[in-house]
C-alpha cells in the first residue's frame, strides 16, 4: 500500500530526527551487506565503461512492515535499461491460479499439509548470462570515488531487483535446483514439481507450486524432521 512506503531518510538532523535516521540507515547496510555478500557488483572507474554504454540509477525503495520492521530495498531502475543492449530475454513463468487451487483442492482430499515457503532476497541469488551486465550509478548515499578523482560505478553481474531480466535469472536458476534434488517438472503447469521419497520405510509425497519467490509446498508428514529429509 502507498501509505507504508517512506520518503528517503535524512542523514543530518536538520532533514530528520537522529533516531529515526539511524534506523533506516542501518536497513539500509543490511541491503548493502546482502549485495556484497553476493557479489552483486565490482565497483569500476568511470574510464571503464564500454563506449555507447549508458549507465542506469540505482534507486532506494523504502517500506515498513506490518510489525514495524523497516525494509530498505536497492533496486536497479529498470525502465532505463535497452532492449538488445543491457538484456535479451525476460518472460519468467508463475504458477497459475488454476494450479494453485488444484494443489489446495488435492491436500484436503488427501490430508496433506500445506505451507508456503518465501525465499529471502531470492532475485540475488541468480546468475547473469553472459552479455546481460548493466552498469549503473553507485548506490545513493554510498559513492566512492577512484584515483581519477571521479565516483566509481558499478558494473552489476548478479541479478538485482528492478532488471528486466531479474525474474528470469532467478528462475533459471531455482528450477534447475529442484531438478537436482529429485524433483519432476509438469508439462501441464511448469511451476509444479512433484517428487516421491520412501522415509523410514514410508512413502512420501512432496508437491512444490513456485510462483516467482514464493514455494506452495505440499507434503504427506507434517513431521518437521521428515519434511526437512526431503530436502
Amino acid at each position: 500500500a502507498a501509505s507504508s512506503l517512506q520518503p528517503r531518510p535524512a542523514p543530518t538532523p536538520k532533514r530528520g530526527s537522529k533516531p529515526y535516521a539511524t534506523s533506516w540507515t542501518a536497513a539500509e547496510r543490511a541491503e548493502i551487506a546482502n549485495h556484497t555478500d553476493n557479489g552483486s557488483w565490482e565497483l569500476i572507474d568511470r574510464k571503464d565503461v564500454p563506449p555507447g554504454r549508458a549507465l542506469v540509477r540505482l534507486i532506494w525503495v523504502y517500506k515498513r512492515k506490518g510489525n514495524g520492521a523497516l525494509k530498505a530495498r536497492l533496486c536497479v531502475q529498470g525502465c532505463a535499461q535497452i532492449p538488445g543492449v543491457d538484456y535479451e530475454q525476460t518472460f519468467c513463468a508463475t504458477l497459475r491460479a488454476k494450479s494453485l487451487r488444484t494443489l489446495a483442492s488435492l491436500a484436503a482430499q488427501q490430508g496433506l499439509s500445506m505451507r508456503r515457503w518465501d525465499f529471502v532476497a531470492a532475485y540475488l541469488q541468480g546468475e547473469l548470462e553472459p552479455g546481460d551486465v548493466v552498469y549503473c550509478h553507485p548506490p545513493p548515499g554510498y559513492e566512492t570515488t577512484g584515483l581519477d578523482g571521479k565516483t566509481r560505478v558499478c558494473r552489476v553481474i548478479k541479478p538485482i531487483y528492478g532488471m528486466a531480466q531479474a525474474g528470469r535469472r532467478w528462475q533459471r536458476s531455482l528450477f534447475p535446483w529442484l531438478i537436482s534434488w529429485g524433483f519432476t517438472q509438469s508439462h501441464s503447469d511448469p511451476c509444479v514439481f512433484t517428487c516421491q521419497r520412501t522415509i523410514d520405510d514410508i512413502p512420501q509425497s512432496l508437491i512444490i507450486g513456485c510462483y516467482v519467490d514464493d514455494l506452495f509446498v505440499l507434503y504427506s508428514d507434517d513431521s518437521p524432521v521428515k519434511c526437512a529429509d526431503v530436502y
